[in-house]
């Protein structure tokens, strides 16, 4: 008998977080306090529609900052899952980066690989999943993100305003 393994790689559309899915009100980590930018969970389903792997990478200097701690990302990871499992969506997988060079909480502050824009979370996400860089997009706000996206060799889908979905369809 022979069995052929399945070797093709993933597409990904790896999503920042505040300022790109949610508005970005400083150090958001309470459920609560989230407000979804227009057209981002049909972004999402757009997404994940097409066959994409849907994947948040955010940095959260909160928690080096001492501000919230690790679980408090994600809380709201899984409170954003459940929301767009109401629509018939998801994201697949979160990264975050807890460090920031000028943190209070010792274990956290340092420089490292996979504050944006260094590619640290992109790179473990592509490793984990066999995603196909070629073929996957990153959606953010932030100059840092777009730069993120070129060091990762990903294309850069950059939102200012309006509908996400609208950005994503016009470019994906």
């Amino acid at each position: 008998m022979v069995v052929i393994l399945h070797t093709e790689n993933k597409k990904a559309v790896f999503f920042d977080r505040d300022g790109t899915l949610n508005v970005d009100i400083h150090y958001l980590h309470r459920p609560e306090d989230f407000i979804w930018i227009e057209g981002a969970k049909e972004a999402i389903k757009y997404v994940n529609d097409r066959g994409y792997l849907a994947i948040l990478v955010t940095n959260q200097s909160g928690i080096a900052r001492g501000y919230y701690p690790e679980e408090d990302v994600r809380k709201v990871y899984d409170w954003m899952n459940a929301e767009l499992a109401r629509i018939g969506a998801h994201l697949d997988a979160l990264f975050f980066c807890p460090h920031h060079p000028e943190g209070k909480a010792p274990v956290y502050t340092k420089v490292c690989d996979c504050r944006k824009p260094a590619t640290g979370m992109i790179d473990r996400a592509c490793e984990q999943y066999r995603i196909d860089r070629s073929k996957s997009y990153f959606v953010g706000d932030s100059d840092g993100d777009m730069e993120c996206a070129k060091r990762a060799g990903l294309t850069g889908l950059p939102y200012k305003s309006g509908s996400l979905l609208a950005c994503v369809k016009d470019r994906l």
